[in-house]
């Protein structure tokens, strides 16, 4: 699953973006959201999301130079939205490569193949790096039969996050130390272990909670959670909101 942050001053513009887009049918979460270039500069440093969707013109620190900014020291792709045809704007955004340059006000149809073309653009980089082989649901990415134990770990957590579930658990039963597992765990995804399990729980409670099935305190007990403010916790922290607020935008 793609993890966006949507970055834009004009607040109703933002709000529309994360709430009126079918972001789950194009298989993405919006993780965050900001109201200007150096709120947004701090949200993706701190959630470290695969797109940034911002505006060009903001307060601060415009959209340009918070992706130049940083692009220094985390990895991801963008789509700039500007109501500026200027050429010289063009030209910025073609120097820090982003995906796609929108004029506003933006069409569902361009956003969405928007995202479509930088969902194209990581399968192929997959594809010539050979570093990624399947996708394990939602956010998991698996490295090569090499890493057979990382594997095998991703795929508990798909097939177990509803219930108790630890690495120092998983380790024993393949018969490693939790110490090794850690590290390559960490080494192969670029995350904890934690961070996976309660990544993956998040997608899966933003399901259940689309589906208005559910209470909140009932999403927490079927996707793994412990209790409910660890549950809270965990899901403001993946995507900016509480969840008993996550639907009514």
């Amino acid at each position: 699953m793609i993890r966006l942050i949507i970055v834009e001053d004009e607040d109703f513009i933002r709000r529309g973006l994360v709430h009126t887009m079918d972001w789950l049918g194009m298989d993405c979460i919006v993780v965050g959201e900001a109201a200007d270039g150096k709120e947004g500069l701090e949200l993706i440093r701190s959630l470290k999301p695969d797109v940034v969707i911002s505006d060009i013109r903001m307060p601060y620190l415009d959209g340009i130079s918070m992706i130049r900014e940083a692009l220094t020291d985390t990895e991801f792709r963008s789509i700039l939205l500007t109501s500026y045809a200027e050429f010289d704007y063009a030209k910025r955004a073609i120097e820090i490569n982003v995906s796609s340059y929108l004029l506003k006000p933006v069409s569902e149809e361009d956003l969405a193949e928007a995202v479509r073309k930088i969902r194209e653009e990581m399968r192929e980089q997959s594809r010539e790096n050979h570093s990624l082989a399947d996708e394990i649901g939602a956010i998991i990415r698996q490295k090569s039969d090499k890493e057979y134990y990382v594997v095998k770990t991703l795929e508990k957590i798909v097939e177990q996050y509803d219930q108790k579930l630890s690495i120092e658990s998983v380790s024993e039963e393949l018969g490693v130390s939790s110490s090794y597992l850690s590290r390559r765990f960490k080494k192969v995804t670029g995350s904890t272990f934690l961070e996976i399990l309660n990544e993956y729980r998040i997608i899966q409670s933003v399901k259940l909670l689309v589906s208005g099935q559910y209470r909140v305190g009932e999403i927490a007990e079927k996707t793994g959670f412990s209790d409910y403010k660890h549950f809270y916790s965990v899901f403001k922290k993946c995507t900016g909101t509480p969840p008993s607020e996550y639907i009514k935008g």
